[in-house]
């Protein structure tokens, strides 16, 4: 019978748990396998529809094309790129894009939460009641929504002056789309009511899979409700909330209804989904407005790829695997 004798100074290293790893690439590789069977086909289907618009608004942002003179149609490369990125309209209408998006997600979050931490802990007899009345804004038209928003807050008919009109700097005359900042300031409200239950939706599907035994853990430990949501509620739903900003955030840069029923892009108010419309529809300015598109698409890709890394989600660990 023979012996192995290790070299002096050598320790013995531990086997690798080949079985485990194998047993997670197996099921990571099952899940993937999965997933694409389950969404391939509609992902193929909406990279057809939207594969075209996108290369046709790239072709057409390369050419002087109006609709009110098409035959005069001429290739004219980066020009407009370059004619938008140095025009202050194109600079101020990001700021206002970036000011509505940033404002608008960052309250939704915060409400969202509570909204979502109230559904959480809901009795289960009036739990669907609550629910149902959280996401009752959220079904309704955002067209709709902006008209009954600017109705409210009008001059003439609306009745947000004369029920706050005990605040300090509203009166009776008080013109809420007569400048920049107050027509923001209903804009963004008109936003936030709007899109929160979709935030607090999204975060109670997270608040659901933190598991109980570790808020029962910090319990018996002493931590405060502050401590145990810090340190194990929040770190455990990261990816809940790296999906809600996402979302939320990519469909806030592209506000589009609000200003053009609220606003209608005066007083520097207008956002880059305006501009592009005011580019393409209203002057046919097809080359300009698509530059505009491309511009947009891009501000978009950058926004997924800054959520995506600065959060750092790590699935496995998501998924127990960790």
């Amino acid at each position: 019978m023979s012996t192995t004798t290790l070299p002096p100074g050598e320790k013995t290293r531990p086997a690798p748990a080949r079985g485990r790893r194998a047993g997670i690439s197996d099921r990571s590789r099952a899940e993937r396998k999965l997933g694409w069977m389950l969404a391939g086909p509609a992902f193929a289907v909406m990279l057809l529809v939207t594969a075209y618009p996108i290369l046709q608004a790239v072709y057409d942002s390369l050419f002087d094309f109006r609709l009110t003179d098409p035959e005069n149609k001429s290739f004219t490369g980066l020009s407009n790129y370059s004619v938008i990125l140095t025009d202050r309209i194109w600079w101020t209408s990001l700021a206002v894009t970036l000011l509505i998006t940033v404002v608008t997600v960052a309250v939704e979050l915060v409400l969202g939460f509570a909204l979502a931490l109230v559904m959480m802990k809901a009795l289960s007899a009036i739990r669907p009641v609550i629910r149902a009345a959280i996401l009752i804004p959220y079904a309704v038209i955002t067209v709709v929504s902006a008209f009954a928003w600017q109705y409210a807050f009008s001059l003439d008919s609306g009745f947000v002056n004369s029920w706050l009109g005990w605040l300090p700097g509203i009166s009776a005359d008080t013109d809420w789309f007569g400048g920049t900042w107050k027509s923001l300031f209903v804009v963004c409200i008109a936003e936030i009511w709007k899109t929160t239950p979709f935030i607090s939706l999204l975060l109670l599907a997270g608040l659901a899979q933190v598991p109980e035994v570790l808020q029962e853990a910090a319990k018996v430990d002493g931590a405060t409700w502050w401590q145990r949501m810090r340190r194990v509620t929040i770190p455990n739903m990261k990816a809940a909330i790296m999906v809600a900003l996402l979302f939320r955030s990519l469909d806030a840069f592209r506000v589009f209804d609000s200003i053009f029923i609220m606003t209608g892009g005066a007083n520097n108010t207008e956002t880059v989904s305006f501009l592009a419309y005011r580019q393409t529809i209203a002057r046919l300015e097809i080359g300009l407005g698509s530059a505009v598109s491309v511009l947009l698409f891009v501000c978009v890709v950058l926004i997924c790829a800054l959520f995506i890394k600065g959060f750092k989600v790590d699935l496995a660990s998501a998924r127990g695997e960790g």
